[in-house]
């Protein structure tokens, strides 16, 4: 395991905002630890993301080929996978962290998530390069994460290869929109 800057990563967006009248910069950096493999991983880890792998098999993906399974850890022991379902009309489908999350918001309402694993695997091609949560998927795992008032871990891989773990949503999320903003 290395710490590594997000800028060390391509499939990381680092943010940086400019404002023109003052020319003053905001470099935003995120830090992740990268692992070699699974093997590396605590083994309460490496069960997650063998949950992952299983859940993904599950996956409903006749359009895209992709397959995602993911699997929270709950505080309480429990273990809530997903996998992700896709619909003819594209804007109707879950993906795989949304699918998790929200039957574990909607079974287990005041139990905080730990940790999720997140795993994919294409039906065209091998992905051995970790593949992070969507931008949808980012913003609901941060919405849990301030409401629970503490951090979710993120671990995600390809088929295989790589694991990157992110200690918090807000990793691979610095600018989270949330409730405070509708007020």
């Amino acid at each position: 395991m290395k710490a590594l800057c997000v800028s060390d990563l391509p499939l990381i967006l680092e943010t940086s905002t400019t404002n023109t009248r003052n020319l003053k910069k905001h470099k935003i950096e995120s830090y992740l630890e990268v692992y070699d493999s699974v093997t590396e991983l605590p083994d309460s880890i490496q069960q997650l993301i063998n949950k992952a792998q299983q859940a993904r098999e599950k996956a409903y993906a006749p359009y895209s080929h992709f397959k995602v399974g993911a699997a929270l850890l709950l505080e309480n022991g429990e273990v809530v996978s997903g996998s992700n379902q896709e619909n003819a009309a594209f804007p109707s489908g879950l993906c795989a962290e949304r699918v998790a999350v929200f039957h574990a918001g909607a079974t287990y309402p005041d139990v905080a998530v730990s940790a999720i694993a997140l795993t994919v695997r294409s039906l065209q091609k091998e992905i051995d390069k970790p593949t992070p949560p969507c931008g949808a998927c980012r913003q609901v795992l941060a919405e849990y994460e301030i409401k629970q008032q503490s951090p979710i871990s993120v671990y995600f891989m390809g088929e295989i290869g790589k694991v990157v773990k992110a200690a918090s949503v807000s990793d691979l999320l610095p600018l989270i929109f949330d409730s405070s903003f509708l007020r």
